[in-house]
């Protein structure tokens, strides 16, 4: 490390241009493709959603508002301090594989519910804990650690920082398009789109995201790029 660190020392700083090249082109492939993922799920537009469900559940006083918002900040307290024990000992891709999958199932259930399930408040509610949940061990957690691993030493502030641009472009993107859509299409497709959205994450991690559990920064760079 020390080695490597005297050298890059010596060396200027990468450009730009160097992070479309070669091996710092898969790393930003992997770190943009993981953030943005993270908010084109729907991410934003299911918390949208969290109030209205609640509602429909019967938990339509303010102060049941209040109790909603605590009891989701907890389960998302719960679930990522879950993702932090287990994260160096199952390894990074099962965790977005399985709470992926969560989500996916998730969001298929939300559509159904607003399709034909609208009697069944029970359904929603669930479909909502258990996106909440999955998003938390999955894609909250394991996005942000993963870009701060796969950019090589030289480029990892620019990478983070184009990394840092598309998330936060993409949940704009996503929470100024939501009410258009919605209108357009209605929620119940909206999330149908959003779960279709998910399995293709689905197919992106399973392909391109590598296993980085257990290796150091350097055969990070050696052995998955």
């Amino acid at each position: 490390m020390l080695a490597e660190l005297s050298f890059v020392g010596e060396e200027k700083e990468g450009s730009i241009s160097e992070l479309f090249r070669g091996k710092c082109l898969k790393a930003l492939i992997i770190g943009t493709g993981l953030v943005l993922f993270q908010q084109i799920t729907g991410q934003p537009s299911v918390l949208y959603y969290a109030a209205s469900i609640f509602q429909s559940a019967g938990f339509s006083a303010a102060s049941d508002a209040t109790r909603v918002s605590i009891l989701l900040g907890v389960l998302k307290l719960i679930m990522t301090g879950l993702a932090v024990l287990v994260i160096d000992r199952l390894g990074r891709r099962p965790l977005l594989l399985g709470g992926v999958s969560g989500i996916v199932v998730s969001l298929f259930l939300l559509g159904s519910y607003y399709l034909f399930l609208d009697n069944l408040w029970i359904v929603a509610v669930i479909a909502l804990l258990l996106y909440v949940g999955s998003y938390q061990v999955s894609f909250g957690p394991i996005g942000w650690l993963m870009i701060s691993e796969v950019f090589p030493l030289r480029l990892r502030g620019r990478g983070l920082s184009i990394a840092v641009l598309v998330n936060f472009g993409a949940n704009a993107l996503v929470t100024f398009a939501f009410s258009p859509l919605k209108e357009l299409l209605g929620a119940a497709i909206l999330f149908y789109v959003f779960g279709v959205i998910a399995v293709i994450s689905l197919g992106f991690i399973f392909f391109v995201v590598p296993e980085t559990k257990g290796l150091t920064l350097e055969e990070i760079e050696a052995t998955c790029l």
